[in-house]
């Protein structure tokens, strides 16, 4: 007996399982359909997960070469390498000897020019200022020479801006006064040069210098004092080769 209606047996295998019906077939291809429809959109997702990272990796480098091209040019601002070539620092620095020179420890501008870009100011003259130290009596310099022979010297400042050098007897005399220069080891200073003069008044913004080995040396007592603007740096460090390693400081002399 029945009320009315009767349900639809499932359909079976041979063996009594039942197979699936007609809705069940259809949902699994509807699925495997939209899985298929779906591939292409799941690879684009991925290839823009993939892009950005790949960006990221590619502007990482961009930003490392760019950091070591600035801190090779920050360092390059500040300190030089250089090499001394010939005989003219001897005993205290051999030729193929190499320095680090320091190129900003002179630094120095005119106050007074930036003042007058002030409207209505106008400052006559010059008013230097050295915000770590001018040269000093001693220091070893790298200087672009008066002479064209389109290299460096290496020297070491004797004289300064408005003292009178003279050089007799063997030594060199400021303002009068004895200049004791241990470090020449007892070497005779003679002039023999061709400014003309055995006194000289060094100029303001100018410095006499001079090589340690007094008689190979090519210096301001052939081209006369320097403009301190053609001071490339100071001598700071001696790191070639190993056993030559040390700080180059600046002599103390007797008062």
């Amino acid at each position: 007996m029945h009320d009315g209606y009767s349900a639809e047996a499932a359909p079976t295998n041979l063996d009594g399982a039942a197979r699936p019906g007609p809705i069940v077939q259809h949902d699994r291809e509807q699925r495997q359909r939209d899985e298929q429809r779906n591939a292409p959109d799941a690879e684009a997702a991925t290839d823009d997960a993939v892009e950005p990272a790949r960006r990221s990796a590619v502007w990482e480098i961009v930003e490392t070469l760019l950091l070591a091209v600035f801190i090779f040019i920050a360092v390059r601002s500040v300190v030089l390498n250089f090499r001394v070539d010939g005989l003219s620092m001897e005993p205290n620095l051999d030729s193929g000897q190499m320095l680090l020179v320091n190129r900003q420890v002179f630094f120095h501008f005119d106050s007074y020019s930036l003042v007058n870009w002030i409207p209505f100011v106008e400052l006559e003259g010059e008013n230097i200022i050295y915000p770590f130290h001018p040269p000093k009596r001693g220091d070893i310099v790298v200087l672009h020479p008066p002479v064209d022979n389109g290299k460096p010297y290496i020297k070491r400042v004797i004289g300064l801006p408005g003292e009178r050098l003279s050089i007799h007897d063997g030594a060199v005399y400021i303002n009068g006064e004895l200049l004791e220069e241990d470090y020449l080891n007892g070497a005779a200073t003679a002039w023999s040069g061709s400014i003309g003069e055995q006194e000289i008044t060094i100029p303001d913004g100018q410095v006499f210098v001079m090589g340690d080995n007094r008689n190979n040396s090519t210096d301001s007592r052939i081209f006369g004092p320097i403009d301190i603007d053609e001071i490339i740096g100071k001598a700071w460090i001696s790191y070639w080769p190993s056993d030559r390693l040390d700080i180059l400081t600046t002599p103390d002399y007797a008062p």
